[in-house]
Order: structure tokens, then sequence, then C-alpha cells
């Protein structure tokens, strides 16, 4: 009788950067415009409201668009992470949106700035924690766990508030987090830098690689020996504090915090960012850069449209559409 090989286990060192594997395939003219699709319908997005809406290429609305785009980027790059590992988290927003509420009250009662945003970033944490432990180790529906997270922060929120804003005054903290550096505002610098970081954990750090190794197939991960529960876990923990920095930025912002910081219209927007900028819904594919791109992408939609006047609700049929194209994009990568 012959003996077969027993194939030896794939050690966590082991697995492929992501995107070795498409590097490996052949030149395809089609595949190309597929994986570019983003970018080439953002030029004809751009060459479009250059010749019907002059004023969008402004310095003033330019910088606009990008402290806009900056707290959903946050928002987005959390996404990517839960995303990447096959799961999905629908409370970001609302979870964002309690944070803030939380801070602001630090600083109702006069607290100092520290207080307020160690309080921001652990209950974000914490509430990503949540999600995290109940998908990773009770083995619950992310969709499931994310929206009966989402339901709770919102109703907490409008608990706590009465569904009224609770502003935000210490001038210091606005200087802290508003002011420029180098011409430019720090929310694009918070961005950026989390973005920086992001990148360099997904494609040079080994938890980057276990990432992508649960969300392509988390059974094979799991008997090559990746901590796969504490990899999801810890997607969903990185969520978590992505939301309550988002809640510094934006109460900073605006001001104040209030239940409708983290509408339901929010997480279309992060969710849209995440798919447009290449991050797969199946899990394995994409990255924090084409997130925060699609970020962009998002806001630019989001602000052409405002500046020709059209109806919000109507802004949420394109950016709905836009979602459903960029799945169907995803599926025919697949295959």
């Amino acid at each position: 009788m012959a003996v077969q090989d027993t194939p030896s286990p794939v050690l966590p060192s082991d697995v492929p950067a992501p995107g070795a594997a498409q590097r490996r395939q052949r030149f395809s003219p089609g595949k190309l415009v597929l994986d570019n699709i983003a970018l080439i319908i953002l030029a004809i997005i751009l060459g479009l409201l250059a010749a019907f809406v002059p004023r969008f290429f402004t310095e003033r609305n330019i910088n606009n668009i990008l402290i806009q785009a900056a707290p959903l980027g946050l928002m987005a790059i959390g996404m990517t992470g839960v995303l990447i590992t096959g799961g999905i988290d629908l409370s970001i927003p609302s979870v964002m949106g309690l944070s803030a509420i939380f801070g602001a009250m630090i600083f109702r009662e006069g607290g100092s700035i520290p207080a307020a945003c160690l309080v921001m970033l652990g209950s974000g944490t914490l509430l990503g924690a949540i999600n995290g432990f109940s998908v990773a180790y009770l083995k619950m529906i992310p969709f499931v766990v994310t929206l009966a997270m989402m339901t709770i922060a919102t109703g907490a929120a409008v608990a706590i508030t009465n569904s009224v804003s609770i502003p935000v005054t210490n001038q210091e903290f606005f200087g802290l987090i508003l002011d420029r550096t180098a011409g430019i505002q720090r929310p694009i610098w918070i961005t950026f830098l989390v973005t920086i970081v992001a990148v360099i954990i997904m494609r040079r750090h080994i938890f980057g690689r276990w990432l992508y190794a649960v969300g392509i197939n988390a059974k094979a991960a799991r008997v090559s020996g990746i901590p796969t529960a504490r990899v999801i876990f810890g997607a969903y923990v990185i969520s978590g504090f992505l939301a309550g920095m988002t809640a510094i930025v934006l109460s900073a912002r605006l001001g104040s915090a209030s239940a409708n910081m983290g509408t339901d219209a929010i997480v279309l927007d992060v969710m849209s960012s995440a798919v447009v900028g290449g991050v797969s819904i199946y899990g394995g594919v994409g990255g924090p850069l084409g997130a925060v791109l699609g970020a962009i992408f998002i806001t630019i939609i989001s602000n052409s449209m405002n500046m020709m006047q059209v109806s919000f609700f109507t802004s949420l049929i394109v950016k709905g559409i836009v979602i459903i194209g960029f799945v169907a994009i995803d599926s025919l990568r697949r295959k």
C-alpha cells in the first residue's frame, strides 16, 4: 500500500503578504479595470465636477472635504480590520456617539482634557471588546451582535441626553484637536498618522498577516496555529478604539455631543468607504489606505451633491447604489 505524505502545517510566518497571490496571476486588461474601478470612477466624477461645479475645486472646499473625510476615514479603518476577518461592525457610529457623550459629560463636570479623552477612548474600546468577545469566544453572528450593540448604544445615548445635545466648551480642547500644523488642520493629520500605522501593521506585522489568514480561511488558520479567536477579538477592540478616537475629533469639531452623531446614515458611509476602497465583504482582501481613500471618495459624492442642491434622501439612494455596484465588482474579482 502506498503511503501518502501528510502535509506539513502552515506556520504563521508562512502566511503570504496581502496581494502576493494576486501578483502571481497573469495580466488581464479586464482585471486591471476591475482593480482600479474606484480610481476610474473618481476621475470621471472629478471631470464632471470640473465642468459643471466650478466652485468644487476651491481651496476652501477641498479643505472642507478633507475635514469631513477625516472622522469617516478613522471609522473606515476600524471597519476594514473587522471586514478582513470576515466579520462586520454596524455599531461603530453608535459607539462613537455614546463615547462622545461620555466625554462631553466629563467636560461638563469640569473634568480635564486627558480625563475626557481617556473616557472616550476607553468607552469605545470597552464596547468594541464586548462585540469582539461575543463574536470570537461566544461564536455569535457578527451582524446580529453589532446590530444589537448599535441599538443599545443608540438607546443609551438618547436616554442619557434626553435627545438634547451636551455642549463642549473647553477652548483648550478645541485648540488641541482643531489647530493647524504645517498649515493643515490636525484632524487630517490624525487620520493620516493612524492610516500610516494601520498600513504598517497590516503589511509588516504578524497580526496583520493573521487578520488576512483568518479572513481567507478561518479553519485553516486555526489548524496552522494562528489564535483565530484572539485575532477576531483584537479586530473588534481596535474598531471600538478608533470609534472612541473619532468621538474626540467630532466632539471638538461640532462643539457638542448628541445621540444624532451616530445615525444609520453614517453606518452606510462607513461601509461605503471600506467597500469602495477595495475591502471585500467576504474577508481576506483590502487595506486601511484604500478605506481612507474610499472615505474621501464618499465625501466627495456627498459634498458635490450638496453643492448641486441634491436632497439628502437622493444622496442616500446614490450611496446605496454605490455599495451595490462595488459589491458586485468584488464578486466579479473573486471569480
